[in-house]
């Protein structure tokens, strides 16, 4: 059996670096090193998809990213940088870090402890003087531009007296590409109040141009159709596993048609003012849940507009998703983007599977095929500026707090959390988690302290206010029973706490403990590690955090649901010995220190730059028959290249019982209505007839054999003229080596997936689900790729084929373009086309692997080329030296996507295209023996 895991692919890169480090330290949903199990479903697929990923992009990130600065903590309350804002409260609900506020006269004003002289967006983006160096002014040149676009600006606007205020937004998404330099950047977003004067709207308008912020201006209704509405009432529960609201919960704004009419009308607007700042050239990028019909609308307005779309929060199971009554749309849309991207393995697996399974789109290594293009789908951690957190703690005035905290809590272990007050914290989880550990220790009460700040958000929601109630009598109710006159187990706060003592409290804790119920990320448990060099305390971390794929090599994993589960993973944190605590801290801080916000950045423009846009690929337009057929007729000399497979064939499927009850067999057939079209076109002396194919020479013999033609077996593994013998051809000698390990993988799919088959061939194995469950199918197809995919990384003398329902192991080198150059030369070695051809059709239902066929002027100049250099005569280029570009059809049946330049839907539309052909070729027939006879 094959059990090793393939091994990566990396190059000299800072990415792929980066990748060799997540793969060598391991995680939860990181690459293993070492073995994997060989029928492990749910972590196969997983696995599986992690190195769809990684072979499929060269730059993209696989460790934790950053979205932290020295004013704006983004994990102190939160690790989901698309966790939802609350507009009303005073200070920033996603960030414990006050900001200062920036008056309409430029002014500052300090509003809270921890606010900075002034803002970053008082200075230059580019001149960040702790960032390094930025890679995208060489990438994108002197003129390139992004364009972010996101539900809110990086500057909240709010009425100050006559005038207005301008504060610094705190977030993730912010703090991270703050650090992008050097390259020209534009913001458009909501300002974060209402402003119905068209007057007001210019003054704040022309403040937030000088700040490179464009807004979006929406009136108050439809900020809470939309904003309150669709997205924090709808998309943000369910993408977080909540389900959808009840009914009571919609009529507190409306119904769902209400609000789903304000997504739209809001989206229309994002797109209106983004296309009205549009300059040819430019990238534009999407975020978050907030915009997902803004790909769709993009494009429709210029569809080589460069766009991609990134999600901040999960992206739930298929299972989830599906109960959203306007679900396809929502997928649709984000589908016109050029790159997809989201911050784990396992959100990105869930969109995969959603577009497949409601879709009924197929999803490839790169990504989801959609309309004849692959959007790519990504994976893009974000993480933290770990220096920043570090040179904190270097400062007196943080050692100062470091030692008074040391003071106030002598004696005791600390266990620290930092979470947003919301429903998805597992805030009740982690407490009644905490209550089980001190009852089944007794004693611990006065030897440790958990110490939980939570910040305070959307208290006006009747859902959140019960939730506080809930967290505040069960605190109390642990204090009253654990607590003594000197100590208090549970230290609960419901407030912010300054961007400082933050990382003193980080400093000085023993044990971080984070029971998110499902996290886009979960930044905290960066921000705690990089503040964990002195101290090597202890992270507990929930599995439903983003945060648990990358570090769950250091960190303990736990499932806060699972209460007593929590309770011994405590007493193990607390109890661990100290070169254990080391051992996985180093695991973690190597992780989070060689990722920054930067490069998450850096690293997804690139990759969206570099995506192919659509219209470098020219549309597939339908084959012209008329024309083709003109031109047929016009010509001297012709060449017919067809395919077998849903090309000329006429399916029947037989089940036929052996062995095993789930063995199956597929008979091809040649469609009848060929027959006569084949028989009179072969039976021309100008034309030659090539039928290439990936099954066995018997089938071929059995179709075929009464027509003058050339046969292609096995993809070219064997050739022959019908009335000679087969040939051997240049790869008729390689074989797959350990061919009885690769049987024996697919025979054990084959009996686990009903109505699946094997076809063992001579020289090459294909397994067959068409018929099987698509959804089953489609999962067994992936794990059957990891497994053959680590046979064919340690042997190389195998590719490993993936079709449309199939998925094939044949020898390495062995393609249908191939041995269409092969049966060529041979014609010219033997002379038998005196006349140099001057019409070439190439159509068939080919493989992505197979499509070299439709480049026949590629092998023509690649063979003149080869034997030149060798001295030998050639007499391959000189047969197609009258061939014009203008006469050489290549046609795909059946496929959106392909190299081919036409296309038919299917065998009917073959039908009537050789039919056409043929009809051709008989009148020539007749005018050339009524010529003769005069």
């Amino acid at each position: 059996m094959l059990h090793a895991a393939p091994p990566l692919e990396v190059g000299g890169s800072g990415a792929a670096h980066r990748r060799c480090l997540l793969r060598d330290h391991g995680g939860h949903g990181a690459v293993p090193a070492g073995p994997f199990p060989l029928y492990g479903d749910d972590a196969a697929t997983t696995k599986f998809l992690l190195e769809r990923i990684l072979r499929g992009s060269s730059i993209a990130p696989y460790l934790p990213s950053s979205a932290s600065s020295a004013s704006s903590s983004t994990a102190a309350v939160d690790a989901d940088p698309g966790q939802r804002e609350d507009e009303d409260t005073e200070e920033p609900a996603s960030g414990l870090v006050p900001s200062a506020r920036v008056r309409g006269d430029g002014t500052t004003d300090a509003s809270g402890a921890g606010a900075a002289p002034e803002t970053a967006l008082q200075r230059p983006l580019e001149s960040a003087s702790s960032a390094p160096v930025s890679c995208l002014p060489a990438i994108l040149g002197p003129e390139g531009r992004i364009l972010v676009v996101a539900n809110r600006l990086p500057v909240t606007v709010k009425r100050l007296g006559d005038g207005w205020d301008y504060a610094d937004s705190s977030g993730g998404l912010v703090s991270a590409l703050r650090g992008v330099t050097g390259v020209k950047m534009k913001w458009v977003g909501w300002p974060g109040v209402s402003i119905p004067d068209k007057e007001e709207q210019t003054i704040v308008m022309n403040k937030l141009t000088t700040l490179r912020c464009v807004p979006v201006f929406m009136d108050q209704e439809l900020v809470d159709q939309y904003y309150s509405g669709y997205c924090n009432n709808i998309l943000w529960p369910l993408f977080h596993y909540m389900g959808l609201p009840q009914d009571y919960r919609f009529n507190k704004t409306k119904d769902y048609k209400s609000q789903l009419k304000a997504y739209e009308k809001a989206n229309q607007m994002f797109t209106d003012v983004v296309c009205q700042i549009y300059e040819k050239g430019d990238i534009v990028w999407c975020h978050d849940y907030h915009l997902m019909l803004l790909p769709s609308l993009l494009k429709k307005h210029d569809i080589n507009m460069k766009v991609g779309w990134f999600l901040h929060t999960p992206f739930p199971s298929s299972e989830i998703y599906r109960a959203l009554p306007n679900r396809m749309d929502l997928l649709k849309a984000v589908l016109k983007s050029d790159l997809v991207g989201f911050h784990t393995y396992d959100y990105a697996r869930h969109f995969v599977s959603a577009c497949t399974s409601l879709l009924g789109l197929e999803s490839y290594l790169e990504g989801v095929e959609v309309e004849g293009r692959i959007v790519k789908v990504e994976a893009f951690p974000i993480g933290i500026d770990s220096s920043k957190f570090k040179d904190t703690l270097e400062l007196p005035e943080v050692k100062a707090k470091i030692a008074d905290f040391k003071s106030i809590f002598a004696g005791r272990q600390v266990m620290l959390g930092v979470d947003r007050f919301d429903m998805i914290k597992g805030l009740l989880q982690k407490v009644l988690a905490f209550e089980k550990y001190l009852e089944e220790n007794t004693g611990m009460n006065e030897k440790v302290v958990l110490l939980q700040i939570a910040v305070p958000t959307r208290s006006d929601v009747p859902e959140y206010r019960r939730l506080a109630s809930q967290v505040h009598e069960l605190v109390a109710r642990v204090n009253g029973r654990f607590g003594t006159i000197r100590t208090t187990p549970i230290h609960h706060l419901d407030q912010t706490v300054d961007f400082p003592q933050l990382c003193a409290l980080y400093a000085v804790t023993d044990v971080a403990l984070v029971t998110s119920l499902r996290d886009g990320m979960n930044l905290v448990s960066y921000e705690f590690v990089a503040c964990q060099e002195s101290n090597k305390g202890v992270l507990i971390l929930s599995e439903f955090a983003g945060a648990a794929q990358s570090l769950g090599a250091g960190a303990i994993i736990v499932n806060p649901w699972d209460t007593a589960e929590v309770a011994n993973s405590i007493k193990a944190a607390l109890a661990m010995p100290a070169h254990d605590r080391e051992e996985r801290h180093r695991h973690n801080y190597e992780l989070v220190s060689a990722y920054s916000a930067q490069e998450w950045a850096e690293d997804y423009v690139r990759e969206l730059h570099k995506t192919a846009p659509v219209h470098t690929k020219q549309p597939i337009v339908v084959l012209p028959i008329e024309e083709t057929t003109s031109r047929y007729a016009q010509s001297r000399s012709r060449l017919l290249i067809l395919g077998f497979h849903e090309t000329l064939t006429e399916q029947v499927q037989s089940f036929e019982r052996g062995a095993s009850d789930q063995t199956a067999s597929m008979k091809l057939k040649l469609n009848p209505e060929f027959k006569g079209p084949l028989k009179t076109l072969c039976d021309d002396e100008d034309t030659t007839v090539i039928v290439v194919s990936g099954y066995g020479r018997i089938i071929l013999e059995e179709n075929f054999g009464e027509f003058e033609m050339w046969l292609a077996a096995e993809n070219g593994m064997f050739l022959r003229r019908t009335t000679g013998e087969w040939m051997a051809t240049t790869t008729e000698h390689l074989e797959i080596g350990c061919s009885d390990s690769v049987k024996k993988v697919i025979e054990y799919f084959t009996r686990r997936t009903p109505n699946s088959y094997l076809e063992q061939r001579e020289k090459s194995f294909v397994w067959n689900y068409k018929y099987s469950d698509d959804d089953f199918g489609r999962n067994q197809a992936k794990e059957m790729l990891q497994h053959l995919g680590s046979y064919s990384s340690s042997n190389r003398s195998a590719d490993i084929v993936q079709g449309r329902r199939s998925i094939e192991v044949r020898p390495v080198g062995v393609t249908k373009g191939n041995a269409v150059n092969e049966i060529i030369e041979e014609l010219g070695r033997r002379r038998n086309i005196t006349t140099p051809i001057d019409f070439v059709l190439c159509i068939g239902h080919f493989l992505a692997k197979d499509e070299d066929v439709y480049t026949l002027p590629y092998f023509i100049q690649r063979a003149s080329k080869r034997k030149a250099k060798a001295g030998q005569e050639d007499c391959t280029s000189i047969m197609f030296d009258d061939l014009k570009a203008e006469n050489y059809f290549s046609c795909t049946v059946g496929r959106e996507c392909s190299l081919a330049k036409y296309k038919l839907q299917g065998t009917r539309d073959v039908v009537t295209l050789l039919r056409s052909l043929a009809n051709t070729e008989a009148a020539l027939d007749i005018a050339d023996h009524d010529g003769s006879q005069l």
